[in-house]
């Protein structure tokens, strides 16, 4: 499965706000931090709030912020606020199609069955890891480094 750029960029960003104390960064600034391009940041980041995921606040001092505690967001939430929450993997059924279709292809053939569980199994994983549990196992210096960064872009 492959997912696409902007869960990575969600996810740091939501890992940032944890480090930052609850200081609003703008996409300014988040594009700037990590090189991004800030109009399809952006969009990253209206999908987040939709979520319920971070809030934004309007204004020169403005910007976004987690919308619950770290604990609370977890690794499954970003992805489907920045993904959608349709599952992987659509079983269309193609073994149902041809010149004659047997009737034992009225249960769930093995393939859908197979790729639901590890599709379950991928969901209960980030489901049970939050943007807290990022914060925990980061190096000690990322979060004092992040702060520095951020403080530099700061007047």
């Amino acid at each position: 499965m492959r997912m696409g750029e902007g869960v990575e960029w969600g996810l740091h960003c939501c890992l940032t706000l944890a480090w930052l104390d609850e200081r609003p960064v703008s996409t300014a600034k988040f594009a700037t931090l990590f090189e991004l391009p800030p109009a399809y940041l952006k969009k990253r980041l209206q999908s987040l709030v939709r979520a319920g995921i971070l809030t934004s606040a309007p204004g020169v001092n403005g910007g976004f912020l987690l919308a619950r505690s770290p604990e609370r967001i977890t690794l499954m939430d970003v992805v489907t606020a920045l993904e959608g929450p349709d599952e992987a993997f659509r079983c269309t059924e193609i073994r149902q199609r041809g010149v004659e279709p047997a009737p034992e292809f009225a249960r769930p053939c093995g393939v859908a069955t197979a790729m639901r569980r590890a599709e379950l199994a991928w969901r209960r994983e980030l489901a049970g890891q939050t943007v807290a549990d990022l914060v925990a196992t980061a190096p000690a210096e990322a979060a004092a480094r992040m702060r520095q960064r951020y403080a530099r872009l700061t007047p």
